[in-house]
């Protein structure tokens, strides 16, 4: 129909395809994995004291942020981190400031004990804001921290 209507002119038509062999052969590009969208143990940090709060989730981080986030917002006391930043009168800080993604692990007993490690960890640093009674004595850990650079930590921080 368009060739028709150029007929009788000196206008030539081409034409042209988007569908042509360079396209169909170039390997399409996969996005980058979402490193909100896993699970594992993470820690929460307070913006003003540097003091942490170290948990776990099997669910994605992002979706355990927003839960320790609705916690300070409505002022819930089921997030011993929530109820630190509110008994500061401090201000919750955005995702990818306070949350730092210390070991991705699927949800089970190597997950629970890697928790388990990350808080003795901070309580040995002094550093927790954790319930201080589920920390308990353990030789193993204690060897770690006390021979690790790092005291432990597997992963680099953000």
């Amino acid at each position: 129909m368009v060739t028709k209507l150029f007929k009788n002119t000196n206008v030539k038509v081409a034409y042209r395809t988007k569908n042509n062999l360079g396209k169909l052969l170039k390997p399409k590009k996969t996005p980058k994995p979402d490193k909100y969208e896993k699970s594992g143990v993470y820690q929460l940090e307070c913006l003003t004291c540097h003091k942490m709060y170290t948990g776990q989730t099997g669910r994605p981080f992002r979706v355990r942020y927003r839960e320790h986030y609705n916690n300070f917002k409505y002022s819930n006391n089921r997030s011993i981190f929530a109820q630190h930043v509110i008994n500061e009168g401090l201000s919750f800080g955005p995702m990818d400031e306070i949350m730092n993604i210390i070991h991705y692990e699927r949800k089970g007993k190597m997950l629970d004990t890697l928790e388990k490690f990350y808080i003795y960890r901070e309580t040995k640093n002094g550093k927790q804001i954790n319930d201080r009674l589920t920390v308990q004595s353990n030789p193993i850990f204690e060897t770690k921290v006390k021979h690790s650079p790092q005291g432990g930590s597997t992963y680099k921080r953000k």
